[in-house]
């Protein structure tokens, strides 16, 4: 495999030893599950009085762990740690801080197979879905550390006033706020509280780590990538318990000085507001989602269209805030796109997505289920066909799990509000349009703005991309319509509702997020 670079892009066809590491590190894992796993406070594993199972969405009578069910007492001990932790990780030079953060990033290499098996076990991804997550993580950190390194820990020199009989200097120092709080999604656990950890960690400040309530074992296992590769007792925290209650005691502390949540518009602008109500204005970043729309010209290679459409519809069941949940087809080539869609999407295998054949396992839990069912009702009801799926599994080997067709939608007027209601399952919507431009203010007309795709000539791309309103665009390409970003490739974040920076996870100025500016002016 070293010749072999995993990516969203690169997952399609991996060498055979991928497969062979994956089912051995697989079996050591299901070999251990149900242990009991503590929150890390201050470098410490920290049990609570209450604890939760933590049960496998492919079968739900598996107990992956048990889980700490922290309260707000567990919120205020890991902030205080952080905030103890804070001066001197702070004051650490960044040279060293990067160096740890890279021994991280290499334990997770080391660690991929086994924190796969963990993320398809916990999450329900495929295989090879959960080992991007992993990969990716490892690569988030990198290039934070990368970005610290290219810019010399952002310290400049500025001009030299014009005073006559003093000499002046002035210096710009980017320097890190205090204590972050990463509260992250069930749906990509390790990437989207790894990335920002390490940002933050990078930047100079201590964190707190809370996973969405369906995927905790997994940050656990992150949180002792940070911890054996040495960090420092209470510079990574991590805690377990309800968003109710734990989460919101996080929120409404005083000393977090900054947050960054992934996760649905809603519960993200409850979060923005409810920060905002401290005593001055501090740091949030916010991913909120997408309705991410993929218009198709009549000039488009339909392979690569219905590729690439099908790819970012279905992956992970539609539980990505990048999937391709509207396709705009143009009216002279609709027939035969819609055509091939559904021919590549009856094939997609459902299942245990630790089996290497299968592309769709479980959504997340009991509620999206229940989601998926209500959703499928409203579309008949609206005069909508199904040209796939529309139903849940519930015979045999899926009865205990939460399976749902992949499911493919025409007819369904425009004024529907299923056009422009994130579903995050899998069900994707596909509309008729006479020009492209019709198709461009139909993918416009949202709240959201976090990736599209286009299929067309080059000239149309060009034009796609001047008038599209998103953050990720992509043009003809058939690893995936509006997935697959990657660190140093594609970095990843929205406008409009879909994010609150307009600085993408993994570029150029993502890493400034989590730092402020001092000017330092001394006279001699």
């Amino acid at each position: 495999m070293a010749d072999f670079k995993l990516t969203y892009a690169t997952m399609f066809n991996p060498p055979e030893e991928l497969h062979t590491r994956f089912e051995e590190a697989l079996g050591k894992t299901k070999a251990g599950l149900g242990q009991e796993y503590g929150m890390i406070i201050d470098g410490k594993d920290v049990f609570a009085d209450e604890k939760f199972e933590d049960h496998s969405p492919s079968n739900t009578d598996t107990v992956l762990a048990v889980m700490q069910k922290g309260n707000e007492k567990h919120a205020q001990e890991a902030i205080a740690a952080a905030r103890k932790a804070f001066p001197a990780w702070s004051r650490t030079p960044w040279q060293e801080r990067i160096d740890l953060l890279r021994k991280a990033a290499d334990l997770i290499d080391k660690r991929i197979f086994d924190l796969g098996a963990a993320m398809a076990l916990e999450v329900g991804k495929n295989r090879m879905e959960s080992l991007g997550d992993v990969a990716e993580t490892a690569d988030l950190i990198r290039y934070a550390c990368y970005q610290m390194e290219k810019n010399d820990g952002f310290i400049v020199e500025m001009g030299k006033d014009p005073l006559v009989g003093y000499e002046a200097r002035n210096v710009s120092v980017l320097r890190p706020y205090g204590v972050w709080l990463v509260i992250s999604p069930f749906n990509f656990p390790f990437a989207l509280t790894g990335g920002p950890a390490g940002a933050a960690l990078a930047a100079g400040n201590t964190v707190v780590l809370k996973p969405a309530t369906d995927t905790p074992w997994i940050v656990r296992l992150l949180a002792e990538c940070f911890r054996d590769a040495g960090l420092p007792d209470g510079v990574v925290n991590f805690v377990t318990g309800p968003g109710r209650t734990l989460g919101q005691a996080l929120i409404d502390n005083p000393d977090v000085d900054g947050v960054t949540f992934t996760g649905s518009f809603d519960v993200g602008m409850n979060i923005y507001r409810d920060f905002g109500g401290g005593k001055y204005v501090r740091p949030v970043i916010l991913e909120l989602g997408g309705k991410n729309p993929a218009i198709v010209s009549r000039n488009a290679d339909l392979e690569r269209a219905a590729i690439g459409i099908v790819r970012s519809a279905f992956g992970l069941q539609g539980q990505k805030c990048s999937a391709c949940s509207r396709v705009l087809v143009e009216e002279p080539v609709y027939d035969e796109l819609v055509a091939r869609v559904k021919e590549l999407t009856e094939k997609l295998a459902i299942g245990d997505p630790t089996d290497r054949s299968v592309y769709l396992g479980p959504v997340i839990n009991k509620s999206s289920y229940e989601d998926f069912k209500t959703f499928t009702k409203d579309i008949a009801e609206a005069g909508g066909k199904f040209l796939t799926g529309g139903s849940v599994k519930t015979d045999g080997e899926y009865a205990k799990g939460y399976f749902c067709e992949p499911t493919l939608v025409t007819d369904l007027p425009y004024d529907h509000p299923l056009w422009k209601q994130e579903m995050f399952v899998p069900i994707t919507t596909i509309g008729r349009i006479k020009s492209l431009d019709e198709g461009m203010q139909i993918a416009n007309d949202v709240n959201y703005g976090l990736t599209a795709g286009f299929y067309g000539t080059e000239e149309e791309a060009r034009w796609f991309f001047d008038n599209i309103e998103a953050g990720v665009t992509y043009a003809n390409r058939p690893q995936g319509a509006t997935t697959g970003a990657w660190p140093g490739f594609q970095p990843f974040g929205g406008w409009k509702g879909s994010g609150s920076s307009g600085k993408n996870a993994g570029g150029h100025y993502y890493l400034l997020l989590y730092m402020h500016e001092q000017i330092q002016t001394l006279i001699k």
